[in-house]
């Protein structure tokens, strides 16, 4: 069954989403992070099927996130490592990890602890306005057509009544 494409939706979270595709990828980066860089760490620290790997690793060296370079001849193997948009997903994760350390933690506590080097304090990511610095709440927020939302699509009746509707709120 062939997967519907968000790559062109006007929506950074759907075209985020497009590039994740599944559960797998953000924990091939998550992996990473914590230093990982060759197939068979991957593999045996996910527990993922070697073909599910290769093809989440595929997407992420074709997309920008990792770059796949040789680190032995004979037979060639190959590490992967972050590029700087990779490096730029960490707070994504840091905010995921945050939200379930707060909703999913079963009343156990997080189960990994984020230390900050610069600050030396244990912490946890905090999504804030890049303003004013306050936390960021949905309530708050109001969604406005960016420069990069096309044109022939934001002229569309019910896109219009959406943006309009959140307005009003």
């Amino acid at each position: 069954m062939k997967r519907t494409s968000f790559a062109k939706w006007p929506c950074s979270v759907a075209r985020t989403m497009n590039l994740l595709g599944d559960w797998w990828t953000p924990l091939v980066l998550r992996e990473a992070f914590y230093g990982i860089r060759r197939f068979d760490r991957f593999q045996s620290e996910l527990g993922i099927a070697r073909n599910t790997l290769a093809d989440r690793l595929g997407t992420l060296v074709e997309q920008g996130l990792m770059t796949k370079e040789p680190y032995q001849s004979d037979p060639v193997r190959h590490e992967y490592l972050l590029t700087e948009k990779g490096k730029d997903f960490y707070p994504v994760l840091a905010a995921m990890s945050a939200w379930g350390d707060r909703w999913l933690d079963n009343g156990d506590g997080p189960p990994i602890v984020h230390h900050h080097r610069t600050c030396g304090h244990d912490m946890h990511a905090e999504v804030v306005c890049s303003e004013c610095r306050q936390p960021l709440e949905a309530a708050d927020v109001e969604h406005r057509m960016g420069p990069g939302y096309p044109a022939k699509i934001a002229a569309l009746p019910q896109v219009q009544a959406r943006f309009a509707a959140q307005r009003a709120e």
